[in-house]
């Protein structure tokens, strides 16, 4: 490396270290928040020094956010980050978790799931989320896709996520189950996963749960809430109250595909008081807006 490139290197280090701490302060206190999301800020760490401005800074748009049947509103998204951004990159968890995410991708546990799925649906979002949504298990569409609520209930947990001020990005989503249930032969659909399914899956989703190490959980669904704890519930028991994962606080609410089926203003109301507690309880502003969604006004 000649003088010249050392130097500019030095320079643009100096300037990142200047940077990165302003977004990250801008995110906490700036109301609407600043569009550089986590990822974007990731990258900019990551970057060597670039040849252009325009390569130095990634944007992520934002756009309308939980939409009918539940929100419609343009919501931008805001993103906690940790205060040392140093420490966050250094801790590990990346190469832990990418060594995680190829034994799952290559799990052979249970035959019969192995011997129909088409792949393995790991989970997606943010390595260092302070939230993360647990689900059931993938359906055909998540199975075909690798990628765990891409249907028309993961359209709505999008919008969910969005109204809460947060974007799939900032956030992890998984399920209890990795692989979608087989069904029997000539029958279509998805079926509820096996207790004993569950079971063994379930330290897969433990190693990720304590590598991530989100502040709160959230478990859509009674089938993810009996797949977590490993006993069964019933919604009215658990929906809305704080329960413990490992130490981690766990909301159970009702399952996105549930205000598919049930979209009364009440209902809804249900799950979006669910998630204005997972916002108090992340120490999140929440605006009086957000506080009157759903509710019946003359």
């Amino acid at each position: 490396m000649n003088r010249q490139s050392a130097n500019s290197e030095a320079s643009f280090d100096s300037a990142l270290s200047t940077v990165i701490p302003i977004l990250h302060q801008m995110t906490k206190n700036l109301r609407p928040a600043p569009k550089a999301s986590l990822s974007s800020v990731e990258r900019l760490r990551s970057a060597s020094p670039p040849k252009s401005h325009s390569e130095a800074v990634s944007i992520i748009p934002t756009g309308k956010a939980f939409e009918n049947p539940m929100i419609e509103n343009g919501l931008s998204s805001t993103k906690h980050t940790p205060d040392n951004p140093v420490n966050v990159k250094n801790d590990g968890r990346l190469a832990k978790l990418d060594s995680l995410k190829k034994s799952i991708l290559a799990c052979t546990r249970c035959a019969n799931l192995v011997a129909t799925r088409t792949q393995v649906v790991y989970g997606v979002g943010n390595p260092f989320a302070e939230l993360l949504f647990v689900g059931e298990a993938p359906g055909e569409e998540e199975d075909l896709r690798g990628e765990p609520f891409v249907g028309r209930a993961g359209q709505l947990l999008s919008k969910i996520i969005g109204a809460m001020e947060f974007t799939r990005e900032d956030i992890f989503i998984a399920n209890v189950l990795k692989c979608r249930p087989d069904m029997p032969s000539g029958e279509s659909g998805n079926r509820k996963p096996k207790p004993t399914e569950m079971a063994t899956c379930l330290p897969w989703l433990t190693q990720q749960i304590d590598l991530i190490k989100p502040k709160v959980i959230v478990a859509l669904g009674l089938t993810a809430v009996e797949g977590l704890l490993g006993e069964p519930r019933t919604m009215r028991e658990v929906r809305g109250r704080w329960l413990d994962y490992r130490g981690v606080p766990l909301m159970p609410t009702y399952h996105p595909a549930y205000l598919l089926r049930n979209q009364t203003l009440a209902e809804k109301r249900k799950v979006w008081e669910d998630m204005l507690l997972v916002l108090e309880k992340l120490g999140r502003p929440i605006s009086a807006k957000q506080r009157g969604y759903f509710l019946d006004k003359p």
